[in-house]
């Protein structure tokens, strides 16, 4: 397998974790963002949208969305599970990755980001309240969501999918200052998955192409 990504993306993050989780090996392509190697006709022929991460699969398949791909995995990578408990528990996970796949991390996004300070004029102030009202609203359902679900992770005592995109969107939020200290649950689940191996592994200052302040 090889994977297309970006260091401090969000969506090449989860994947990384879910291939860490699986302890399944890969090359990894690195794709620059912040330089526009993602727009190139080259990586254009492999994801039509512009976006990371690609996953090249063992039989040469392209697959994109890292969700999709995280399913692709699961799918022909059963065990571990990432979907593991009753079906109930398996659509909780969903759910909580979806919410944070969809309604969170698009509205920080580098393309979203260059369009609100580029086009739109938005200074600091504004893109941090863009932030606390998008991803910040999004991650105060899921902080809900966890009362219903979690144990020792998002769904129960094993991490999963729903981690796979949790830990990510929280990094995110740090970097670009979302007001998430009062995610209690949300909170201590990331600060759980930051001691564990594969997550440790999947970090993006432990890629190659990390950029080291």
């Amino acid at each position: 397998m090889k994977l297309f990504g970006y260091w401090r993306s969000s969506a090449t993050y989860r994947v990384r974790i879910a291939l860490a989780l699986k302890n399944l090996s890969y090359d990894y392509e690195p794709v620059n963002l912040l330089k526009g190697e993602q727009r190139s006709d080259a990586y254009l022929d492999k994801n039509p949208t512009g976006l990371v991460p690609t996953l090249v699969a063992d039989e040469g398949a392209l697959i994109t969305q890292s969700v999709a791909i995280i399913e692709y995995l699961e799918e022909v990578h059963p065990d571990p599970s990432l979907l593991s408990g009753n079906a109930i528990a398996r659509a909780n996970a969903r759910a909580i990755a979806a919410t944070l796949a969809c309604e969170a991390q698009p509205f920080g996004n580098v393309r979203i980001q260059n369009y609100l300070k580029n086009e739109r004029g938005f200074d600091a102030d504004a893109m941090k309240d863009w932030m606390n009202r998008w991803p910040g609203g999004a991650m105060a359902a899921v902080e809900k969501m966890l009362a219903r679900t979690a144990g020792d992770y998002c769904v129960g005592d094993v991490p999963g999918l729903a981690d796979c995109v949790l830990v990510p969107q929280v990094y995110a939020a740090k970097r670009f200052g979302v007001e998430i200290g009062a995610l209690s649950k949300l909170n201590e689940i990331y600060e759980r998955c930051s001691k564990h191996p594969a997550f440790v592994k999947a970090h993006p200052d432990n890629q190659l192409d990390a950029v080291k302040n």
